[in-house]
Formats: structure tokens, C-alpha cells, sequence
């Protein structure tokens, strides 16, 4: 069955190779590279340097700000470190739902939609079933949604009232599928749908690994490395504390972490204090420069954590990334990370913030280069049987079947 979709997302990356909401551009051109018509509609940003349609989806841009200043709705703009909100989201919310909506309801419309698909049960679900009229609803979960829902009342109660609504919801770990129906999600309407990674961007390549390292100035030392946004939830403090144990026999050893946020002052001085520059912070990374890192990497530390505020990530695309590189991977079992990897198998698991536990996986991968190429690329043919993108796609589009029938 053929749909024209219309999907309502808070987030898309504004320009090639943007980190921003990245998981969302292949499952749009996923979806519509099976045949379907996807329409994406999403929050305008300064940043934003797509044209009308790109490879099958096609761009609706809504504005709601009187000022660039205020364009703060969506794109990772509206938490302060991933666990409160900030007062500027909370004053353009009202006009930015509105516009939402607008122009969710307007393109549904006149592009005479089959199905609305709302990313992000608050606020890009609540947009979506409100202009989804009598169309199917689907509603997919990506992690700070729940959490959002989980601690504001009034988010909870609009997350509810969709989860009721939606005809189907997916969830991309088993963790964020539970705590979707304790918020009121009917338990017999919601499956995991996990991410996939693109396994051909995300690959073992020695010419990427040689060259990264030469422009880092490494060389043949020992490189550690992570990426994500510098927030409480992604635990890059507990990767820098276990670093000191690392060097004491590794004094050439060398952490890396790609991102940004709120969080890198503090970073950067546990970094400082580390000393001998040892820690590295490197800001924002394209994709493609995540992969040639992820490549030249002899050990990817994933030390995902739930903060203090309970957020936590559903599933880290950081990490299936990683497993397609083929770098043996360490991380915690935060969130969905427990159900992608198999202790010892596909990577090592260790508990959250636990530095110690954490150098030592770290060390006996390095200690170990054969068992580490050996999880290597177990991992990686774990994600390129269980993870691919087309996968991802094919089980949205066959919720959509189920929703029309």
C-alpha cells in the first residue's frame, strides 16, 4: 500500500552532515525510498540549508519566532543539559505549536495524506494529533520525550492523551517502550522499532584510521574515543575520571570525545586536571569526520548514563556507528545499550558510572589487540544483519499498513 506521510519531527539535521536529529533523515528517505510520499514538516531554523525536497522527502519549514533569538524549539535548543527546560522554550512554545500545526494540518491537506507520523511524543506528537484530523496517527519515541513527559504534569498529560490517540507507537529500545506505558501508552500498540546505522559511511577503513591519526598528531599511541552531545546522560565525566588509571601504564594513551553542549566548561576542566593533555575535546564533528574517528580508534567508550533527573538515551546512534566501524566497543547498560550488545560477544558492557570498571574493559581490549578485532567485527556483522536503515523503514511502513487497515 502506497502512503503519502506526513511526519512532524522537533529536529532534522539542517545541513549535510549535521549531528542535530540525525536519525531522522534516513528514516524519512527510508521510508520514502519504498515508494511512499513522505512530507516532513519541522521547526524553521537559521542553521537550515535544505531546499524543497531532497531524495524523496519533501521540506516544510514553519516559522514561529519574531526574531532568529528566539528560535529555540526544537534541534536540541530547548533543554538546558538534557534535564531542564529553558524559559525561552517554555514562552515560544504556545506560537510554535500553533505554527505547527498550521502547517502540519495545511500540508496533510493539500498533499491529501494517508497517515500522520509524529517524532517525539511532546511536542511533535501532541502537533501531529492535533492536525492529524481523522488520519491514522503514528507516533514514534526517541528518549527526552519520555523523559519530559516523565517529569512535567502537563507534558505527561498531553504525552497521555496521544499515546491514546496514536493507532500505533513505536519505541526505539525495550526500556523507552516500558516507560511509554507507564505513562499511559496502550501496552498492546507499541512495539521497538530500533535504529539502524549506515554500515557502508561506518566502516572499518585503514587509509581513514592512518590519515586521522596523522592529523591528530597520535601517531601509533592508544586512542580511546566517544561523541554525543556534552550533557549529564552521555557519562563522559566517568570516561575522563577512569582516565588516570589508563595512563599510569599507558602514559601515550590518548581520549578523544567529538561534541558539544552545555556541560563542556565542566568537561573541559576535569580534562585540565587529568593533565598533559591526555583528554581531548574536539566540538562538534560532521558524520563523516565521526566515522574516520571511529575508525582510527583502537577502543569506542560508550558511557551512557541515567543522571540525576532519571534521563537517560533510548538507544545511542553513537553506538550501533561504532559496532559498524568495527572498533570494539565498551559501554554501560544505560538505556538500550544492554539489548544491542552481548557481553564479551559484540563489546563489553559494564555498569553505570563506574570508572573503574570502565578502565579496565578499556585496558583489556588494548592489552588484547586479536580480542579486540575479534568483537570488532563480530559487532559489526551484528549491525549489519540486525540494524540496517531498510529494516528500520520497512517495520515504520508496515505500522503504517496496520494503522490504515
Amino acid at each position: 500500500m502506497r502512503h503519502v506521510v506526513v511526519m512532524v519531527a522537533t529536529s532534522y539535521p539542517r545541513f549535510p552532515g549535521d549531528g542535530v536529529g540525525s536519525f531522522m533523515e534516513p528514516i524519512a528517505k527510508g521510508v520514502a525510498a519504498l515508494g511512499h510520499e513522505v512530507h516532513l514538516v519541522a521547526p524553521w531554523h537559521p542553521a537550515i540549508t535544505r531546499g524543497a525536497h531532497e531524495d524523496g522527502v519533501h521540506f516544510h519549514f514553519f516559522r514561529y519566532a519574531p526574531s532568529r533569538s528566539l528560535a529555540v524549539f526544537g534541534y536540541a535548543a530547548g533543554l538546558s543539559e538534557d534535564t531542564r527546560l529553558r524559559r525561552a522554550a517554555w514562552m515560544v512554545a504556545p506560537a510554535a505549536v500553533a505554527a505547527g500545526w498550521f502547517k502540519a494540518w495545511r500540508v496533510a491537506t493539500k498533499k491529501r495524506a494517508t497517515i500522520m507520523h509524529g517524532h517525539w511524543v511532546v511536542p511533535g506528537g501532541f502537533i501531529a494529533a492535533a492536525a492529524a484530523g481523522r488520519l491514522p496517527l503514528i507516533i514514534s519515541l526517541h528518549g527526552s520525550d519520555v523523559f519530559v513527559a516523565e517529569r512535567h504534569r502537563i507534558a505527561r498529560k498531553a504525552a497521555r492523551d496521544v499515546l491514546a490517540r496514536a493507532d500505533w507507537t513505536t519505541a526505539c529500545s525495550d526500556d523507552l517502550r516500558a516507560r511509554a506505558i507507564a505513562i499511559g501508552a496502550p501496552a498492546d500498540r507499541i512495539e521497538v522499532v530500533p535504529y539502524g546505522v549506515d554500515t557502508a559511511r561506518f566502516a572499518p577503513d585503514a587509509d581513514a584510521r592512518r590519515s586521522m591519526r596523522a592529523e591528530l598528531g597520535i601517531g601509533d599511541a592508544p586512542m580511546v574515543f566517544t561523541a554525543g552531545r556534552l550533557v549529564s546522560k552521555k557519562g563522559f565525566a566517568y570516561l575522563i575520571k577512569a582516565t588516570p588509571r589508563l595512563t599510569a601504564s599507558r602514559p601515550d594513551l590518548q581520549v578523544l570525545i567529538a561534541g558539544d553542549g552545555d556541560l563542556r566548561p565542566e568537561l573541559e576542566r576535569q580534562a585540565q586536571a587529568v593533565g598533559s593533555g591526555r583528554v581531548r575535546l574536539l566540538g562538534n564533528q560532521s558524520q563523516s569526520r565521526i566515522a574516520r574517528l571511529a575508525a582510527a580508534a583502537d577502543v569506542v567508550a560508550v558511557p551512557s548514563i541515567r543522571d540525576d533527573a532519571g534521563n537517560v538515551d533510548g538507544l545511542p546512534n553513537f553506538a550501533l556507528e561504532s559496532m559498524a566501524a568495527a572498533a570494539p566497543l565498551v559501554a554501560t547498560t544505560a538505556g538500550g545499550l544492554g539489548q544491542l550488545i552481548e557481553d564479551g560477544v559484540t563489546g563489553r558492557l559494564v555498569g553505570e558510572r563506574d570508572g573503574d570498571a570502565l578502565a579496565e574493559a578499556i585496558d583489556s581490549y588494548l592489552s588484547d589487540p586479536v580480542a579486540a578485532r575479534r568483537v570488532g567485527a563480530a559487532g559489526r556483522h551484528h549491525v549489519e544483519t540486525e540494524y540496517s536503515w531498510a529494516r528500520t523503514a520497512a517495520r515504520i511502513t508496515a505500522a503504517y499498513d496496520r494503522a490504515v487497515g
